[in-house]
């Protein structure tokens, strides 16, 4: 069974930078792709961003394109997030999520598997 353990969630300021990282066991083959989601209180599981590892392209959601980096480490067991220029309304628990099969990776729906989350906070 997959398990996806994110980690580094914090408070910063406005301005501020943080990065998240998760890590996945329990599987036997590879993920065509992994992502970042987030859920603020009240509001929706949204994509945040992407990473197909067959050619490592990703996407970005409009609201945090040139401010965040999705990257995975070589073995592409780790997904990691840098945040930078982080802003109050980035504030939500994140999501780590996987998807060993199908090559439909865009919306949360589209995940198998998920991490417990962690909070990002960024007060103004």
């Amino acid at each position: 069974q997959v398990r996806l353990v994110e980690s580094g969630g914090g408070s910063v300021q406005a301005g501020g930078s943080l990065r998240v990282s998760c890590t996945a066991s329990g599987y036997s083959s590879g993920f065509n792709c992994m992502g970042w989601f987030r859920q603020a209180p009240g509001k929706e599981r949204e994509t945040v961003a992407i990473v197909y590892t067959w050619d490592s392209d990703t996407y970005y959601a409009d609201s945090v394109k040139g401010r965040f980096t999705i990257w995975q480490d070589n073995a592409k067991s780790s997904l990691y997030l840098q945040m930078n220029s982080l802003k109050p309304e980035d504030t939500a628990t994140y999501y780590c999520a996987a998807k060993m099969y199908g090559t439909i990776c865009r919306g949360p729906a589209d995940f198998s598997s998920w991490g417990q989350g962690t909070q990002v906070t960024v007060s103004s």
